[in-house]
């Protein structure tokens, strides 16, 4: 068995043994084929990936063909198929963690009742293991997937917390939403959730004091004003209401 890990620092397996592949070339087509596990993979864009950052050899289908064996030689051939365009990855999607990713993702967005939700989100999220694409030294590659996988991590984390709002475990949350907002300073949404989880806590002083850190942050990175959302929850704070998101 083949499985390929991607959500953070690169990992691969085979039959449950590590593969270590020093070269970052064979890292980034490995990481190509898997985004695409089962399914052909031009030379053309595995070229664009693997050569992101410097000018491309003058026989890329030649260049690309080597790379491919030298592969092979690390997995194992009958891993990677080829065919008159490129090559394919025979691995099963639910071993590539991005693909279980979005497949749970998916299945959490139509389920039936909000426990099942949650569990489904819960284990989308347990999948991360850092910045995704860790070790992958290619800039196209990250700047085509990375900020999409980010932004899905951090929307189905958002919802996940949501559900736990609803729930009442607004102690936990702060501890989390605390570390969240300093990892992502500039995400309104997640000092939203804050704020409220603070004031859901009888911490509403406290709550007072984050949006008056978090204003001055938008005010002095970025020039503006908090979102109207943000804003609307301060007014709560302020009208001793208790805000909601």
């Amino acid at each position: 068995m083949l499985s390929v890990g991607l959500l953070g620092p690169l990992s691969v397996f085979v039959d449950g043994s590590p593969v270590s592949l020093s070269a970052g070339r064979l890292r980034v087509l490995l990481a190509m084929l898997a985004l695409s596990a089962g399914q052909v993979v031009s030379v053309e864009r595995l070229a664009t990936a693997v050569w992101a950052d410097e000018r491309a050899p003058g026989n890329v289908r030649r260049s690309v063909q080597t790379y491919v064996a030298r592969l092979r030689g690390a997995l194992g051939a009958e891993w990677i198929g080829s065919g008159p365009i490129g090559y394919v990855l025979h691995v099963d999607p639910e071993h590539v963690d991005v693909l279980r990713f979005v497949r749970v993702l998916s299945e959490a967005s139509s389920a039936s009742g909000t426990a099942d939700e949650r569990a489904r989100l819960v284990e989308a999220l347990d999948l991360w293991r850092g910045r995704p694409l860790e070790g992958v030294p290619s800039r196209w590659l990250q700047e085509a997937e990375r900020p999409w996988l980010v932004e899905r991590y951090l929307a189905a984390l958002e919802r996940r917390v949501d559900l736990d709002v609803r729930a009442g475990r607004h102690g936990e949350l702060v501890v989390e939403l605390s570390e969240l907002t300093a990892r992502y300073p500039l995400r309104e949404s997640l000092w939203a959730r804050l704020l409220v989880a603070l004031c859901r806590s009888g911490r509403q002083a406290d709550a007072l004091a984050r949006y008056e850190e978090v204003r001055a942050r938008i005010a002095a990175e970025l020039g503006t004003d908090p979102h109207p959302a943000l804003k609307r929850i301060h007014a709560d704070l302020l009208a001793m209401r208790a805000p909601s998101l």
